[in-house]
Formats: C-alpha cells, sequence, structure tokens
C-alpha cells in the first residue's frame, strides 16, 4: 500500500497512471489486509473444492460460541451473508425453502443437512431482525460483527456475498456458490430418499 501511494506521489501529471493507481488504492482499502497473507489468499481464491473446510467458532446472536465442527457428521451449508446485502436477502427464502426439504432427509453417508449462516455484519440489531424477518429457522448464526474483517470470510477467501460452501459428513468442501435449483441437484446427489 506505501509503495501505491509513493508511485501515487511520484507521478503527477500521468492521468491514466493516476486513475490506475486510484483504482488499486481503493481496491486495497476495500478489502483489508494488504498483507502477504491476504494477498496470497486472494491469488489462490480461498477455499477450494475439495479442501478441508477450515474450522469456525464465532458467537451467535445472544453471544453463545458456536462451531462449525459441532456439525460434523451432517452436510452442511456454510452460508456467508449479511442484512445489508440484497442479493443476499433475496437467495434467503431460497436458503429456507431447501433446508426444509433437506433438513429431515436420508442421506447416504451423512446423518442429516444443517446450514451454518456467517453474517458479515456489524449492527447486531439489524442481523438479527434479518433473521427474523427472512425466516431463517436454523440454529447456527454466527457473527464476529466486522464486516468484511470478519475472520471466517478472510480465512475462505469471500471477496463477495452471498457465498456459499457445501461441506460433507467430514468437513470437505464439494461445492461452492450454489444457488437456487442448482444447490438442489448437489444435495440429491447425497441423499437415499426425503
Amino acid at each position: 500500500m506505501r509503495l501505491v501511494r509513493k508511485l501515487y506521489v511520484a507521478i503527477p501529471n500521468q492521468s491514466n497512471m493516476r486513475i490506475l493507481l486510484t483504482t488499486l488504492l481503493s481496491f486495497l482499502l476495500i478489502f483489508p489486509g494488504s498483507d502477504s497473507s491476504s494477498a496470497s489468499a486472494l491469488q489462490s481464491n480461498g477455499i477450494r473444492v475439495g479442501d478441508k473446510a477450515p474450522e469456525i467458532e464465532m458467537a451467535s446472536p445472544d453471544g453463545k460460541m458456536i462451531k462449525l465442527s459441532s456439525l460434523r457428521g451432517q452436510v452442511v451449508l456454510i452460508d456467508f451473508w449479511a442484512s445489508w446485502c440484497g442479493p443476499c436477502r433475496r437467495e434467503n427464502p431460497n436458503v429456507v425453502r431447501v433446508y426444509k426439504k433437506y433438513n429431515k432427509a436420508k442421506f447416504k453417508t451423512a446423518k442429516g443437512f444443517e446450514i451454518f449462516s456467517v453474517s458479515l455484519d456489524a449492527n447486531p440489531k439489524a442481523w438479527q431482525e434479518a433473521i427474523q424477518r427472512d425466516g431463517l429457522i436454523w440454529n447456527s448464526h454466527v457473527s464476529d460483527l466486522k464486516k468484511w474483517r470478519n475472520e471466517a470470510a478472510q480465512t475462505y477467501g469471500v471477496r463477495s456475498i452471498p457465498s456459499s460452501y457445501l461441506i460433507d459428513a467430514n468437513g470437505v468442501v464439494i461445492a461452492k456458490n450454489l444457488r437456487g435449483n442448482q444447490l438442489d441437484l448437489e444435495l440429491d446427489k447425497l441423499i437415499k430418499g426425503l
């Protein structure tokens, strides 16, 4: 980031170069953490299909700490979202529908299906109200209330929301960013019956 600022000051009359540097500087400010670890996470696109899902442990709306690993043995949709995110709120009815459809389903190699919602909110009241308004009826809702600095979002390489990771009973990522009917199709491959 310091290098970008130095270049910006050093090139006062090159308008195209200044625009490029301004864009780069804005990007670095929007996506916090310009150290080499976040740069490598950006290059690798975070967690990939086939990777073991890293542990997430954060507080629920009532302050209770919840771990992703508490759902081990089940197929889990890790859903990154926020109350202020329009596309997330529009996708929530589909996520609720999928939860209702598959939560009690019999899976070939898992005990069931759960959702682990990770909010990128900063306002706890807005987060809780969105959970209620959107009817997000599952129990695993967590956040560290740091918006884009959310530790789990950083670890998973989340750069936009909604963003999701489907993990199997062993905690391995089997699909990413499934929306609408795509999620049904992927879950149908894993069930014995509804």
